[in-house]
């Protein structure tokens, strides 16, 4: 049963809120004081957010959010796996949550793995997750972009992420039909680690 009243959209202008206060510097108190509390029984998370395992990107700093605000899934390069996809309908149906954010970042190791023409002393394991990305940016590749490695990689970025969101919105049954019927909406959004700030770019709600 959902516990969350939140829209999408309300949703996204609490996210785009706190991303200001964090990329200007500013903390919210509410969120500060949340991280002291202890033994609390239940979470309603507003927002699901799947990002990059990078330890320059965790959603709840670059959102300034508290304890129990966000459900959180994190893997290299951002990538839609069954596991995230199997997260995302568990949140979604358990807290009501309406909102999912793909977030890929700046300056991204598994970005630049899947550009490159081979990854040495892989494992399988490691190999699974470039391959993913490298099947989300292959066409780019072939394109003049080729000649700009700074564009290159940018354009890289967001066309991971698109493809991860556009894997959430058609690849589960069970988010397309909270989608259809429910207002669940799955955005795009790229962190710019150099300043903070993160551009929602693809499903915006109007």
């Amino acid at each position: 049963m959902s516990q969350n009243n939140l829209s999408a959209a309300e949703a996204l202008a609490r996210l785009v809120d706190g991303n200001r206060r964090y990329s200007t510097n500013v903390r919210s108190i509410d969120s500060m004081l949340s991280h002291s509390r202890r033994g609390v029984d239940t979470q309603r998370p507003f927002a699901i957010v799947l990002g990059c395992s990078d330890s320059r990107a965790p959603a709840e700093l670059v959102f300034d959010q508290g304890l129990g605000d966000l459900f959180v899934i994190r893997v290299a390069g951002n990538i839609v796996a069954p596991s995230q996809v199997g997260s995302v309908e568990f949140a979604a149906e358990r807290f009501g949550t309406r909102l999912v954010i793909v977030m890929g970042h700046s300056s991204c190791g598994a970005i630049d793995a899947a550009l490159e023409t081979a990854v040495e002393g892989s494992s399988r394991n490691l190999l699974s997750i470039v391959e993913r990305v490298r099947a989300s940016i292959a066409s780019l590749v072939s394109t003049e972009l080729a000649r700009d490695p700074v564009r290159l990689r940018r354009e890289a970025v967001r066309a991971n992420v698109r493809a991860s969101v556009n894997h959430l919105r058609h690849g589960s049954e069970i988010i397309e039909r909270l989608a259809d019927r429910e207002g669940l909406v799955v955005v795009g959004a790229e962190l710019d680690l150099a300043t903070g700030e993160v551009c929602f770019f693809d499903g915006v709600p109007g």
